[in-house]
């Protein structure tokens, strides 16, 4: 089957990475999002990663720490991340490269848009860890960032949950799915999807966001096929 996308940005949250243990990281976890990257990666599509850091630490929560501090310390939290999913995609015999936000020269290439791109067209996965290098911008907002300067087709936020809903459906067994949806949605509704930023960026990009759930990572490969999962929010709020 002839992939729907020939450039991705996969958003990876740091929770999913967790798998049940819902700290830290979770090694049968990375291996199986592993796998379903390789094989999109063999289709011939070209991959880009963000990954959160949920699963080390959340700067929003702490409550007697600068705002600025703490969010240093999550950009930390999502360079271990990169790290660990770059070693279990060499695991699977993928070429990977991580790139930082903030220059850790020892450990990954500083972030050069221009090599990012040169990465792709070789191949290779890159993964971008330390959000965008500033505080008080999640990595939802890098996720936006990123996929606009690599011109990517699409933004695949892969979550804990399958798809958008009208409120938490842990908590409210009622909870309405959206199937699609704008971002005009999601942004007046509030939906809690991604941050105001993020989203107004992709507006302003004309950049689709397809989101959907990672506990079965082989959604990435459904998604990569045009199948019918998860919910997809566009400019004018249509499935195409």
């Amino acid at each position: 089957m002839e992939p729907k996308y020939k450039r991705i940005l996969l958003k990876v949250s740091g929770e999913a990475l967790a798998g049940d243990k819902k700290f830290g990281l979770d090694e049968a976890t990375l291996e199986k999002i592993s796998k379903s990257i390789k094989e999109v990666a063999q289709m011939g599509v070209e991959i880009a990663i963000v990954v959160g850091g949920g699963n080390f630490w959340r700067g929003r929560s702490s409550e007697n720490m600068d705002r600025t501090r703490a969010d240093h310390m999550g950009m930390l939290a999502t360079t271990i991340n990169a790290l660990a999913l770059c070693s279990a995609l060499e695991n699977c015999e993928v070429e990977t490269r991580v790139q930082t936000a903030i220059e850790m020269h020892s450990i990954a290439e500083p972030y050069i848009r221009g090599k990012a791109m040169r990465h792709l067209q070789k191949g290779r996965v890159v993964i971008f860890g330390c959000g965008t290098g500033s505080p008080f911008m999640s990595t939802d907002t890098t996720a936006a960032l990123r996929a606009a300067e690599i011109e990517a087709d699409i933004i695949l936020l892969a979550k804990k949950v399958d798809a958008v809903y009208d409120s938490d459906p842990n908590i409210n067994p009622d909870a309405k799915k959206f199937d699609s949806l704008s971002f005009s949605d999601i942004l007046g509704k509030e939906l809690g999807v991604m941050d105001s930023t993020a989203a107004s960026m992709c507006r302003d990009n004309n950049m689709p966001i397809l989101v959907f759930g990672l506990d079965d990572p082989q959604n990435i490969i459904r998604a990569i096929n045009g199948e019918h999962i998860g919910t997809i929010v566009t400019k004018d709020g249509k499935r195409n």
